[in-house]
């Protein structure tokens, strides 16, 4: 199979096939407990902000600012409200990844075990899973390093003029981007691939993780959908792993 864009469409789908099978189906519990939790409090937040946000920005913002709004409001409004959407969502996103991330890595293994039927290896148990903690949260540690220098000048952007139009885009690309290096870090952090070294092999075939990533990004977007999302992209991201990379890892 051809590492495209393509790909990532496929390899969500799969994620969704994947959590329904009986030796996958009790670890999406967690999981989709978590996600359940933090999401629910995103939408309930954002609801209440947005009208209020749209008052401020119209305050603040530069005449010229206020100009474009009113006679091409109908292209710039729609565009904002996708960046806030994403960014919103994505940080609570990523902090009930930080809370998850346990589940997330047994949810993968299972996966994994599922695709491959390899069945020679003990199942992590919850006490491996507790004596690991500080090493998974490290892992989550490098994660958010890696995407807070960046999301800062990226969220910059938004206040330089006549770059902020295209600041959107970038935003866009940029959080599909770090989607994807979210769930397929579960894997590699199974088999114990250094995040470093993880990152070098994704950024050499860009193009399948970045078309996951986006897939994962945009039903994170979506109200009552993105309740599902993160077991369905773990599932999803594992798949992706064993036919892209579990051959060089082992």
């Amino acid at each position: 199979m051809t590492e495209s864009s393509f790909s990532g469409v496929q390899y969500f789908a799969k994620g969704l096939e994947l959590i329904r099978r009986k030796g996958v189906r009790h670890f999406v519990i967690w999981p989709l407990l978590v996600n359940l939790i933090f999401l629910t409090t995103a939408s309930i937040w954002l609801f209440n902000k947005l009208l209020e946000w749209k008052d401020q920005f119209y305050n603040w913002s530069w005449e010229w600012v206020q100009w474009l709004l009113d006679h091409l409001g109908w292209l710039i409004w729609p565009l904002m409200l996708i960046v806030i959407f994403i960014a919103v969502f994505y940080f609570f996103a990523m902090v009930a990844n930080w809370i998850a991330a346990p589940f997330n890595g047994l949810l993968s293994e299972a996966v994994e075990r599922e695709l491959t039927q390899d069945y020679t290896e003990q199942p992590t148990s919850m006490k491996d899973v507790v004596k690991d903690l500080p090493r998974i949260f490290k892992r989550e540690w490098k994660k958010f390093i890696y995407w807070a220098p960046r999301a800062l000048v990226c969220l910059l952007l938004f206040l330089i003029p006549m770059v902020n139009f295209v600041a959107p885009i970038i935003w866009i690309i940029f959080s599909a981007w770090m989607m994807s290096i979210q769930y397929i870090d579960y894997p590699m952090d199974n088999h114990k691939v250094p995040f470093d070294n993880m990152l070098q092999r994704l950024k050499q075939r860009k193009l399948g993780p970045f078309g996951f990533g986006g897939m994962v990004m945009m039903f994170t977007m979506i109200p009552v959908i993105n309740l599902f999302v993160m077991p369905i992209a773990v599932a999803g991201a594992t798949a992706l792993f064993v036919d892209h990379y579990r051959k060089d890892v082992l």
